[in-house]
């Protein structure tokens, strides 16, 4: 796959793959009804590992999956046994973003929709969170991995966060964490641009710890996540605790603002072109939004 650098940045050419979220076939009239089997959760000595399991559709995420895994951070944070949460997906795809039909269908109307009770709950959650990314990370498949305080990657990985090209803005407290993270300018190429970038580039600007095989990532993760298991737990959430100091208030903020941006963007010509525009697999009209 062609590659050029850009500021740094290795920034992959536009691939339908990478920087498009999954939507259904527009001919199918009824949509598969999600179930909580599309998100695995699996409790083992003091790992709680949280699994996208919708590999056929790219692992994009429905409003019950997003249910789903609040509800076990919730769990993971309630049990003393439980010291590390891990997210991981499949070898060849971590996440396609925001199943865009469901979304459509099932707008987050509140800051207790299922959607917000995730952003929440893994931004604030005081446990180490790990994450082991292998394939395309789509929308929220990328922004996620701002509020995990480890990162292990594929090879294969592909990052973007394709918002505007979608008529919308940044979500999960991106336009606040990217740019801290990767500095301004190189946000601004993430996020205006939409562009996907590779592991390296990603391992370049911080937001992953390595990058390994593939077939290698989740194994690592879980290793790492045994490490942190067998320390005390005290330590590791005052640890935390004073690494984010500060931060958990702002980001909860911007997360609220860029909410309301985007329910409002949604319903507007800009998300409406570019959503048919998808689903008629042409290439979005922006001429006149």
């Amino acid at each position: 796959m062609d590659a050029r650098r850009a500021g740094g940045v290795s920034i992959l050419r536009a691939h339908p793959s990478f920087d498009a979220p999954f939507i259904p076939n527009p001919e199918i009239p009824a949509m598969t009804a999600p179930t909580t089997q599309d998100i695995l959760v699996h409790t083992e000595a003091g790992v709680t590992t949280i699994t996208f399991n919708r590999v056929d559709k790219k692992n994009s995420i429905t409003t019950t999956m997003y249910a789903a895994m609040a509800d076990a951070l919730v769990a993971a944070e309630a049990d003393a046994a439980v010291r590390v949460v891990v997210f991981q997906g499949d070898v060849a795809i971590f996440s396609a973003g925001n199943d865009i039909g469901d979304f459509l269908q099932q707008p987050p109307a509140t800051q207790d929709s299922p959607v917000f009770r995730f952003l929440h709950g893994i931004a604030a959650f005081p446990k180490p969170v790990i994450a082991s990314v292998c394939g395309p990370a789509v929308g929220i498949g990328t922004t996620m991995l701002f509020h995990c305080d480890l990162v292990y990657a594929g090879d294969n990985a592909a990052f973007s966060m394709p918002f505007v090209n979608l008529g919308l803005c940044p979500e999960a407290a991106s336009s606040l964490l990217v740019p801290q993270m990767m500095g301004y300018h190189r946000a601004a190429e993430a996020l205006l641009l939409g562009e996907p970038f590779m592991a390296e580039a990603a391992l370049e600007v911080g937001l992953v710890n390595r990058v390994v095989p593939p077939t290698e990532c989740n194994g690592i993760a879980q290793a790492q996540a045994k490490k942190l298991a067998a320390k005390p737990l005290s330590a590791l959430i005052e640890t935390k605790r004073l690494m984010k100091k500060g931060q958990i208030q702002p980001v909860l903020e911007r997360m609220a603002e860029e909410g309301a941006s985007f329910g409002r963007m949604l319903r507007e010509p800009a998300a409406r072109e570019a959503f048919s525009a998808f689903m008629e697999k042409r290439k979005p009209d922006f001429s006149k939004v």
